[in-house]
């Protein structure tokens, strides 16, 4: 199959991802949003609009840096497909990401190309169906498992499982590039340290660091060039 034909396959999966993802957003979005209301009306305790509109606009404001920050980070990254099933399932930061960029490095692709895209929409549809069957088998369990879940001795490890998790990851882009990372690394260490109550807002806290990023790396490759 020649280049031609490769890249004209590849348009047209393109635009039926998009058409099927859009679909799917839309639907899942109704939904969402429908869900409480509808059962305000069946159980007879329907939200005081007025409230209802108040907090969501004073949520919504405050999550809409987040959520630009996050679509600007995590598209380019995941490719159409991926991005589709990521926001749709949710869990990013926690599962689908980690997975996705695991995926990657495993076979090799590269941001931006048709097979990162193919691999991100498989290793999140993966990713995606496995949660689904651990939280199947995790509801099923969740009675008898209730005595070992809440066991003081546990908890410590239960609180560090995402840190863990990034902290690996992280250090093996860090090595990469250690006198680029290492200061963006140390600034926010020394911030989430003095102001401990940002640690709640790690999402807002990623535009200064890769701002930071981006102006070290600039500043490096000017000296360079």
């Amino acid at each position: 199959m020649d280049e031609a034909m490769k890249n004209e396959l590849f348009e047209q999966y393109n635009r039926r991802t998009h058409l099927l993802g859009r679909i799917a957003c839309t639907i899942t979005l109704v939904m969402l949003l429908a869900a409480p209301f509808v059962m305000g009306a069946v159980l007879g305790a329907m939200p005081n609009l007025a409230a209802f509109g108040k907090g969501f606009f004073a949520v919504g404001l405050v999550w809409l840096v987040s959520c630009v920050v996050e679509y600007l980070v995590y598209v380019p990254m995941l490719g159409s497909g991926g991005s589709y099933l990521a926001f749709i399932t949710g869990n990013l930061i926690n599962m689908k990401i980690p997975c996705a960029i695991n995926a990657r490095d495993i076979v090799g692709a590269k941001s931006g190309t048709a097979e990162n895209e193919i691999i991100s929409t498989l290793s999140i549809a993966t990713s995606s169906l496995v949660t689904i069957l651990v939280l199947a088998v995790g509801v099923a369990l969740l009675i008898p498992l209730h005595p070992i879940l809440q066991s003081p001795v546990l908890q410590p490890a239960f609180d560090n499982v995402v840190p863990a998790l990034f902290g690996a990851m992280a250090y093996k882009y860090y090595r990469r590039n250690m006198k680029t990372a290492i200061w963006p690394l140390l600034f926010m260490s020394i911030l989430f340290i003095l102001v401990p109550s940002l640690t709640g807002s790690t999402s807002f806290m990623i535009i200064p660091s890769g701002a930071l990023a981006i102006a070290i790396a600039w500043l490096r490759w000017r000296k360079n060039a």
